[in-house]
């Protein structure tokens, strides 16, 4: 949650937005407004049709040559299954062709670093759904640190963020008779105890925000109705959400346990609140679920709202959105410092810097284990890892061997365990490279001189290429923007690239919400547009592969907040400016030409390309719009989008209005211009974004005779329209046959 607000000004305009006066927008004439009926008989009836009409356009063998390449990648046997550890097992969620709705399941240390790893299947969601009626998609589990014996399962009924919240016990691999069991609903949980747990979720009339998320969090302990347990918090209803979690067993046997509530004043703007749950207790030392014991217990920690907080053990960090000067000590923004649970809980806050940020490096995530404390930075969009020795007055040392233009990761494996108190999992990868998953350990938590270095990471497992990289070339570049900032982004082509204008080249890109795109390896992306050839009936040379282009514009977090708040709301266009200045650059240096260039985003990448697709259609040959924001106007009025008023601004008051209209795609279309041909995409199901945008958009495209207007809706999968591998491929291959056929003519 972040915002480019100083923290006084953001708590004045909190205090007073609900009473200040605001002229009110305009609503511009709307002739769609009856597709925002989402099911509807007559709604669904088009939707069928703009199907048929754009699958007999492209669905055809190069088609299926497409979905099945990716399809055969995404169930390969021989991609990497990442496992999270609890207690003695190892546990995994996979997908394959026989699986495609996947299986959740766990092994042994043993069994999973040997070549053929022996599985024990838990839950079957393709059996689950038959013998329920019901096409679950898997949303995740928490299995409780106590004994490592039960679990918290979520399942979506479409694939989409909401999901039903069931108990199962993993000795008897059985969901719990009167255990835990919350309707579908965009809940948010965590475990207390063996039998209490706080949560947030719909529980009628009054308890969701105006954003379509919980406000309200609540103690509910096994075979308790959900609406008879105590409110604990809550948040007013024009706030985002309240989330909710715990530190409950902690790594650390000396640390209490806690629990959190989390206002999420809006997407970037939070108040973190805590309670000691010995605070709470029983005498019989179970979790107290009566108001009268919670009442006034949460303790607020009082820092900026735009101070992201985190807690480990007995530190608490603080990683500030904008500048934060708090009693002579500054913390620049996107720094990280930490202070004493102790002095947090007595009110005295006096926090210690242990990063700070420069104009090429920011601070991404942190990772602990329970010694150290690893940061993961991007230098110039470069990976790089640093270890904080707390117990040395954090000071730091590099994890060395990332390579350029690869990406790193690194977890905790069990910080709970003694036996992998200071382990990690090391995930590497890039553009061209498949992923390799290493194990370390840092230190020695037994030695309180040893150092925080490691030795090198064991490799335990490399998944194969999955299409062909041989004779690519991976480079970074940076464009011009029009303000002269610089725009960094990598090209993935053959290493002899012919810089004449003719090669098929994918723009890539995001910019919102803090979000850094970084390199990845993508079978996806791979099969579908780099494994393409120009053949001899195509508009350009025989013999060309495809080109991709990753851009990290601003709105991104690739240079840490400042990127990011340098184009919200009136400084929007910067994003659309960057990106475009981009394209200028690859057909500036000869990689290809308007007519070859082709973009595709989805979600906030979907509005980004909609405004490629209206302000600068002369730059691009074709253009992909999955999931998309497009109707800037009535956005907050649609799925969760009140949500991201701070990132684009209020267009029900006149003066955000005057701005967001001048990126809102649906309101920018005129007569009489040439537009590139346009796919929209998107799923019934999508209860984030919608498909409502995608739908109104494409619609009015097509009433003005716009020609080169494709729409397809899928009903199931959700924000990601994929809750199978088979539709993951589906819709991708649709999305890159409409881009190959449009520069290519093939």
């Amino acid at each position: 949650m972040r915002t480019e607000a100083s923290a006084d000004d953001q708590t004045n305009e909190n205090s007073t937005a609900a009473t200040q006066p605001h002229d009110a927008a305009p609503m511009p004439h709307d002739e769609n407004l009856w597709l925002e009926d989402i099911h509807g008989e007559d709604q669904i009836a088009w939707v069928k049709e703009q199907n048929t009409t754009t699958l007999a356009r492209f669905h055809d063998d190069l088609f299926d040559s497409i979905a099945g390449d990716i399809q055969t990648a995404l169930d390969s046997e021989g991609k990497i299954p990442m496992v999270a550890k609890r207690g003695d097992h190892y546990f995994n969620f996979w997908r394959d062709s026989t699986n495609p709705k996947g299986v959740w399941r766990q092994t042994t240390w043993d069994s999973y670093v040997s070549e053929s790893p022996e599985w024990e299947v838990l839950i079957d969601i393709d059996a689950l759904g038959i013998a329920e009626d019901t096409p679950w998609v898997w949303a995740g589990a928490s299995v409780r640190r106590s004994d490592n014996a039960r679990a918290l399962v979520s399942l979506s009924p479409d694939g989409g963020d909401a999901h039903r919240v069931r108990e199962f016990d993993l000795v008897t691999k059985s969901f719990v008779a009167g255990g835990f069991d919350l309707p579908s609903a965009k809940t948010r949980f965590a475990w207390l105890d063996d039998d209490t747990i706080i949560v947030a979720t719909d529980t009628g009339e009054d308890s969701l925000t105006t954003s379509s998320y919980p406000r309200q969090a609540r103690v509910l302990t096994r075979g308790q109705a959900i609406a008879d347990a105590p409110i604990v918090a809550e948040v007013p209803r024009d706030h985002v959400a309240i989330f909710v979690g715990s530190d409950v067993g902690a790594a650390d046997p000396d640390s209490t346990d806690r629990a959190f509530a989390i206002d999420a004043i809006d997407f970037f703007n939070t108040r973190m609140s805590f309670i000691d749950l010995d605070d709470v207790r029983d005498e019989p030392g179970s979790i107290s679920t009566t108001a009268s014991a919670w009442e006034n217990k949460l303790s607020v920690v009082d820092v900026p709202t735009d101070v992201e907080v985190g807690f480990e053990r007995d530190f608490v960090l603080f990683r500030p959105q904008s500048q934060w000067d708090h009693e002579g000590l500054t913390v620049a923004a996107g720094g990280l410092a930490v202070a004493d649970i102790a002095e947090v809980k007595a009110g005295r806050i006096s926090p210690t810097v242990i990063f700070t940020p420069d104009e090429h490096t920011a601070l991404q995530s942190w990772t602990w284990t329970r010694d150290y404390l690893v940061l993961e930075l991007l230098r110039d969009v470069q990976s790089q890892l640093v270890v904080l020795d707390p117990n040395d007055n954090f000071s730091s040392s590099r994890l060395p061997g990332v390579p350029a233009n690869h990406m790193v990761g690194l977890g905790a494996v069990d910080k709970h365990d003694d036996a992998t108190a200071n382990d990690y999992w090391l995930v590497s990868t890039g553009f061209l490279t498949p992923t390799t998953l290493s194990y370390g350990s840092l230190g020695s938590s037994a030695d309180a001189e040893s150092s925080s270095s490691s030795a090198t990471p064991e490799v335990i497992k490399s998944a194969p290429a999955l299409f062909p990289g041989e004779g690519f070339r991976v480079e970074q570049h940076f464009a011009t923007s029009d303000d002269g900032t610089k725009i960094p982004y990598f090209q993935i082509g053959d290493s002899g690239l012919e810089l004449d204008g003719k090669n098929p080249t994918l723009l890539d890109g995001y910019g919102g919400f803090e979000v850094s795109r970084t390199p990845v390896y993508s079978p996806v992306m791979g099969m579908g547009w780099l494994g393409r050839t120009t053949g001899t009936e195509a508009s350009l040379p025989a013999g060309r592969r495809g080109v991709y282009v990753l851009a990290n514009i601003r709105g991104g977090g690739e240079y840490g907040p400042g990127w990011h708040t340098s184009a919200m709301r009136e400084n929007r266009m910067r994003a659309y400016e960057d990106y475009a200045a981009v394209a200028r650059d690859l057909i500036d240096r000869g990689v290809t030409s308007p007519s070859s260039l082709a973009c595709a985003g989805g979600s906030n990448g979907g509005l980004l390309v909609g405004n490629m697709l209206t302000q600068y259609p002369e730059l691009f040959g074709a253009i992909s719009c999955g999931v998309p924001l497009l109707d800037m106007r009535r956005y907050t009025k649609l799925s969760a989008g009140y949500s991201w008023k701070a990132e684009y601004g209020d267009p029900d008051v006149a003066e955000d209005w005057a701005f967001i209209q001048k990126f809102s795609p649906y309101h920018l279309l005129e007569d009489g211009t040439d537009y590139p041909p346009v796919l929209f995409w998107t799923a019934t199901s999508d209860d984030r974004v919608g498909p409502v945008q995608a739908r109104k958009m494409a619609a009015r495209m097509q009433d003005r005779g716009i020609a080169d207007v494709w729409f397809f809706e899928d009903t199931e999968g959700g924000h990601s329209a994929a809750s199978d591998n088979k539709q993951a491929a589906f819709t991708r291959a649709l999305s890159y046959r409409f881009l190959w056929n449009s520069l290519t003519g093939e």
